[in-house]
């Protein structure tokens, strides 16, 4: 029995002089982040299309089960590609995304649908599009991812200044307290660094997808959090 409490009465007092030792070297660690909004100079235009029945626009039934002239998707797809060309967006720009079946009814066909991945410069693309394509058989309409070339160069930026906001926060801190900063022990990126946030739209065909509406949705969002360790003179 002796030596067990010895041996919890030893352990203690190496950590109690272990801890001490740690707490010697005084710094400050502390977490700055830096926020950027870029200009696209990329977007992708997601258009969703998909086979509908002619009478469910025309009027000339209301009964799902007399509905029997389906508008197949190649007619569809061939009416936006030419809504798009006259607006100047070239099929070297237009790549598809997927194509799916959606089943309608019990005892009625499939209709099949496609996702159009459309590449563009501006937003005023996008405007000019909803202005001039018939949104029958589209079925949605939103924006995709959002890029642009020099992003690299952005995020080393955006690090960059994160380094500095964590250096700027460490220093006011220690001043605070009557103490000075030194140097810098440790940087550390956190894992879920690098961090961009692009937002999408998405309206349905009878939806207007204005201007206004875009407006929020038009910049790249870069945010940035570094980690330093400072020394306290």
């Amino acid at each position: 029995m002796k030596k067990v409490c010895l041996f919890v009465f030893v352990w203690f007092a190496w950590s109690v002089v272990g801890n001490a030792q740690e707490s010697d070297g005084r710094y400050i660690e502390v977490t700055g982040s830096s926020e950027i909004e870029v200009v696209p100079d990329e977007i992708h235009f997601l258009v969703q299309i998909k086979e509908y029945w002619e009478e469910e626009y025309t009027g000339q039934s209301k009964k799902e089960e007399d509905f029997r002239t389906k508008v197949p998707l190649a007619t569809i797809e061939k009416e936006l590609r030419r809504s798009l060309h006259k607006i100047g967006i070239t099929d070297d720009a237009i790549r598809t995304q997927e194509i799916g079946d959606y089943w309608r009814q019990r005892g009625k066909e499939f209709l099949i649908g496609k996702q159009l991945d459309i590449r563009l410069t501006d937003f005023e693309q996008i405007n000019s599009i909803i202005r001039s394509v018939n949104t029958w058989g589209i079925e949605s309409m939103r924006i995709g991812e959002l890029k642009h070339k020099d992003l690299p160069t952005y995020r080393k930026q955006g690090k960059m200044a994160a380094l500095k906001a964590a250096r700027e926060k460490a220093s006011y801190l220690v001043e605070a307290m009557g103490q000075q900063l030194g140097e810098v022990i440790r940087i550390v990126e956190p894992a879920d660094n690098n961090m961009s946030r692009y937002f999408s739209f998405e309206a349905q065909s009878n939806v207007s997808m204005g201007t206004a509406a875009t407006e929020q949705y038009r910049v790249i969002k870069l945010r940035y959090e570094m980690t330093a360790r400072f020394a306290i003179k």
